[in-house]
């Protein structure tokens, strides 16, 4: 391939990896599993519970069962290419779900790895992240827990590489005067 040739393709295998989110969450929200799905390689790896888009059908499913509607809002995208078949990204998202009487709001980054099979674009991975998750009407508060439905305690910012040596030398006294988190939260 020409170096003009590389570049194209470079820029056609970004425009398709962009679409994944956002078809992602479109099909979430219609709840059209059959899209969803096919999102993802066909092997996909469901660590112990197997591989392959049945065996994700009969995990996600259950798991959109818990909340009637949902909107999925992307927020940005950034992806960084391995290889010409292979990328990696993170996806921000401000995802509603309605469950039991409430609107519950959570902010989400969404870490991807992404392949290209077949001149095709799939997810192999996304592995969800959040900050928070709370009722619309109330302010996201420590300490920062899911909701009922999906308890996973918020793994974010920590998550991020560059978080806990940005705070290491900061005194404990210093950042409870910025967050009524946890002290152990830091770390």
């Amino acid at each position: 391939m020409s170096g003009i040739e590389q570049r194209i393709d470079r820029l056609e295998s970004l425009a398709a990896i962009q679409q994944l989110p956002i078809r992602y969450a479109l099909a979430i929200d219609g709840r059209d599993l059959d899209a969803w799905v096919e999102l993802f390689i066909p092997d996909v790896n469901c660590g112990k519970r197997g591989s392959g888009r049945d065996v994700l059908r009969s995990i996600i499913e259950p798991s959109v069962r818990t909340f009637y509607r949902s909107i999925h809002q992307l927020c940005g995208h950034h992806v960084e290419f391995d290889d010409a078949d292979h990328a990696h990204g993170t996806v921000y998202c401000r995802a509603e779900h309605e469950a039991d009487g409430q609107w519950i709001v959570m902010a989400i980054a969404y870490f991807d790895t992404y392949e290209r099979r077949d001149g095709t674009w799939y997810f192999v991975r996304r592995q969800e992240k959040h900050w928070y998750a709370a009722d619309w009407e109330e302010r996201p508060s420590a300490p920062f827990t899911g909701w009922a439905a999906h308890p996973l305690p918020p793994a974010l910012p920590q998550h991020f590489a560059s978080w806990n040596p940005f705070w290491a030398d900061q005194a404990e006294d210093s950042i409870a005067a910025l967050t009524a988190l946890p002290t152990g939260d830091k770390a």
